[in-house]
């Protein structure tokens, strides 16, 4: 319980000392008139009161992945809340509010043009084709889960029922990638925001009621996994940072903080709606694995009960048919309403690395319509089988935390040619540089097998992965070096 209680205090202090730092270290300019004002499209360039962005941004980043990620890290125990707590202050609200300010200093640019402008035009390159693929492995994703739970619930054994839940999802998406910002997702958005907080102040609210919160083991950055020893995936180290994503740092979240960049008002509000957003992740992200531990007992092993199940069980036990309303929004309209911004960003990707005004419908619909073309695709490549949605699953885990790594070395890159302090975000770059790299080599979704069957010993694979992820690490801080203390005035908006 302590542990919890801890951890919750901790991340709200973290918002008013280390966001305040955050802030002071870029520097905001509130006299500066942001691209919601200059620009004013009446699209995707849209002011917004900041109350109203905080919640859109919330919703946009959140989906599902601070909920499924925290009941699937809750098996490490309280390292779980470590990772949690350190990773969402330092290293994914720090990302966050990174790239939405360096957004807003740009004219709202998508992340790609972000890190082609910090990093050079190879990195430019890869990120643009890397965060579309992102975008649409998300969009594909969050199309296949809610279809697949309505199923579950509604119809189990109807295809036809499943089919038209899939078209209707998709039929949502494109509406909600072509029409104004404020059409559609600034009307519903914050509503859906306020009942994901809601619902997790709910929930924590029935632990301390029913007592269960005592069940929460006490805070310790130990492996309670008690076959740490035979599965290398049973290792805190790298693998439980990336099974918690959302809710620590995710590399999703640099391609929809510029789309809020496109409707603040005032650069003081960056920190409030990138900052804070990542913040109350991080809370639900806690919630949701104190719930999985305390009413659960999932400490230690790995559960067979599915993380909706878990959502469901755990909101409708708690708070009854109000929390199986809740439980229904959590598992369906959340990751929803991450997938039609998923592509929505997508179409931005796209249309700033062409230069090509979004203002008329018809170029929308330019670049909207192969978007979803492919994306379609992928659904039903997705839906042919388990294991062609898990092929999808373990690409978008890997790339999401690797998108965030390249995100983080282009604003270290930005803070040391502006003469800042870079260390704000060159820590965590070079930590998440060694995460990656590490799970890439070790990971059986990625290549780990392979390099067993080459080494001999999955031990040894182990520590070839974390050998090699730092020594990424030590080459890309030499290739920084360079960088500390040049200030490049002509060449940087600052």
């Amino acid at each position: 319980m302590i542990s919890f209680i801890i951890g919750i205090a901790a991340l709200i202090v973290g918002y008013l000392v280390y966001g305040k730092i955050a802030e002071k270290i870029f520097v905001i300019k509130p006299e500066n008139k942001t691209p919601a004002l200059s620009v004013n499209d009446g699209v995707d360039f849209v002011a917004m009161d900041w109350k109203k962005a905080l919640l859109i941004q919330l919703l946009n980043i959140a989906g599902t992945g601070p909920i499924f990620g925290a009941i699937a890290g809750a098996m490490f125990g309280p390292a779980a809340f470590a990772w949690i707590v350190f990773g969402c202050i330092f290293a994914g609200a720090v990302h966050d509010y990174l790239v939405g300010m360096l957004s807003v200093r740009n004219g709202g640019t998508s992340i790609s043009e972000i890190v082609g402008k910090y990093l050079g035009k190879g990195p430019l390159y890869i990120m643009r084709v890397f965060s579309i693929v992102l975008l649409i492995f998300v969009g594909v994703v969050f199309v296949t889960t809610p279809a697949q739970v309505l199923r579950t619930m509604f119809a189990p054994d109807s295809a036809s029922f499943y089919n038209i839940i899939i078209v209707a999802i998709i039929a949502y998406y494109i509406l909600a990638t072509l029409l104004p910002i404020d059409k559609l997702i600034g009307r519903i958005y914050p509503i859906f925001g306020a009942c994901l907080c809601i619902m997790a102040i709910g929930l924590t609210v029935m632990m301390f009621v029913t007592g269960e919160i005592a069940r929460i083991p006490e805070f310790a950055f130990t492996n309670l996994r008690p076959d740490k020893a035979t599965n290398i995936m049973g290792r805190i180290f790298p693998f439980l940072f990336i099974t918690i994503a959302c809710g620590a740092i995710s590399g999703f979240h640099a391609t929809q903080s510029p789309m809020m960049a496109r409707c603040l008002k005032n650069e003081r509000e960056g920190r409030k709606v990138f900052y804070g957003a990542m913040i109350l992740e991080g809370v639900i992200a806690m919630i949701w694995a104190a719930v999985t531990m305390a009413h659960f007992n999932v400490v230690g092993v790995e559960t067979a009960v599915a993380a909706p199940v878990i959502v469901t069980q755990a909101s409708v036990g708690y708070m009854g048919w109000i929390g199986g309303i809740l439980a229904v929004f959590g598992v369906v309209a959340c990751p929803i309403t991450s997938g039609d911004t998923a592509f929505r960003s997508a179409r931005l990707t796209i249309a700033d690395a062409l230069k090509f005004d979004q203002k008329p419908l018809k170029n929308r619909l330019a670049v909207a319509i192969p978007l979803f073309v492919v994306g379609t695709i992928l659904v039903f490549f997705a839906l042919a089988s388990t294991k062609n949605f898990n092929i999808i699953w373990r690409y978008f885990s890997w790339s999401n935390q690797t998108l965030a790594t390249i995100a983080l070395w282009a604003a270290a890159a930005y803070l040391a040619k502006t003469g800042k302090s870079y260390w704000l975000a060159l820590c965590p770059a070079a930590f998440m540089t060694v995460v990656v790299t590490s799970y890439f080599l070790t990971a059986n979704e990625c290549v780990g097998p392979l390099v067993t069957k080459i080494t001999g010993s999955a031990n040894i694979t182990y520590t070839v992965g974390i050998v090699v992820g730092l020594a990424l690490s030590v080459v890309l801080l030499a290739l920084f070096v360079p960088l500390i203390g040049i200030k490049q005035k002509n060449s940087l908006k600052d």
